[in-house]
Formats: structure tokens, C-alpha cells, sequence
């Protein structure tokens, strides 16, 4: 999970570096040649679009670097942790629910939450028949944790 991670965002990072370095300036330059800047909205998208680049590709290296930080031995193999899919059952209304957990800031698609959320938060370090106290502004939920499958299983079946 962690390996297909990097590659999906080192992938971004080349395509990326790729625009930065070949297909912007090469805009820019067309634009300028075009003449008076001040009202040239191509030599405009470009810039914007060049401080764009820049700036995702500052976080996929802040990203990047945090993932290879990551040591396996830290993470445990009996409780909820980074990678971990865990099933919980929602103690009042007995309504299961499925996370994912990972890391990072980035689009997150259904089920996936980060270990810094709140859900994370209150999911970490619970083993299989532990309830997690999820406190929101409203209320606040007991969540059971009923089925627990860590990174270190997926990686082992992948």
C-alpha cells in the first residue's frame, strides 16, 4: 500500500516536472512573443498555472518524504494503525461502518480517513472488541471496532 503510494505520487511528480521544465516555458515564451504583457491572458494562465505546478509539487515531496519515513516495526500488527481497514459497529444504532486509514492531506476517496482526523484519532491503538469514543460538537458516539485488518496482513496477501 505504502509502495503503491509512492509510485502514484512519483508519477505525479515526473508529469509535473515535465510541465515545469518543457511544456510552460515553452507557453510563456510563445506568449511573450505575442507582445504587450499587461493584457496577454495566455502569458497569465501560464504563470498561474506555472505557481500551480510549484506548489503541488511542494507537497508531494513534503508527502513523499513522510512515507519514507514511515518504519514498518513501528506500526502494530494487532491494533488499529497506519494502513489498518477496520469495521466498526456504531454502538447506539448498531450501524457498521468501514475506514481505511492513511496519511496525508490529499483526496481521500469514501472510507478513507487520515490518522490525524478525529475518527483516526479515536480509532488508533484499539484492538479487535475495543470501543472508540468519537466525540463530535453534537454527541458523542461509541464505536466498537468489530473486524480489524492491518497494513501488515495487506501486504502479505498483496
Amino acid at each position: 500500500m505504502i509502495e503503491a503510494l509512492k509510485q502514484k505520487m512519483d508519477e505525479e511528480v515526473k508529469k509535473l516536472m515535465h510541465e515545469l521544465n518543457v511544456i510552460l516555458p515553452s507557453e510563456i515564451r510563445r506568449a511573450v512573443e505575442m507582445g504587450d504583457l499587461r493584457e496577454n491572458s495566455e502569458y497569465k494562465a501560464a504563470l498561474e498555472r506555472q505557481q500551480f505546478v510549484q506548489a503541488r509539487l511542494g507537497q508531494l515531496t513534503q508527502r513523499l518524504s513522510k512515507l519514507s519515513a514511515i518504519d514498518m516495526g513501528q506500526i502494530p500488527d494487532d491494533r488499529v494503525g497506519l494502513g489498518s481497514t477496520v469495521v466498526v459497529e456504531d454502538e447506539h444504532t448498531n450501524v457498521r461502518e468501514s475506514y481505511h486509514l492513511t496519511i496525508g492531506d490529499g483526496e481521500m476517496d469514501e472510507g478513507h480517513v487520515t490518522m490525524g482526523s478525529p475518527i483516526g484519532r479515536a480509532l488508533a491503538g484499539k484492538a479487535v472488541g475495543e470501543t472508540a469514543l468519537l466525540k463530535l460538537p453534537t454527541k458523542v458516539r461509541r464505536l466498537k471496532v468489530v473486524q480489524l485488518t492491518t497494513i501488515h496482513v495487506e501486504l502479505a496477501t498483496e
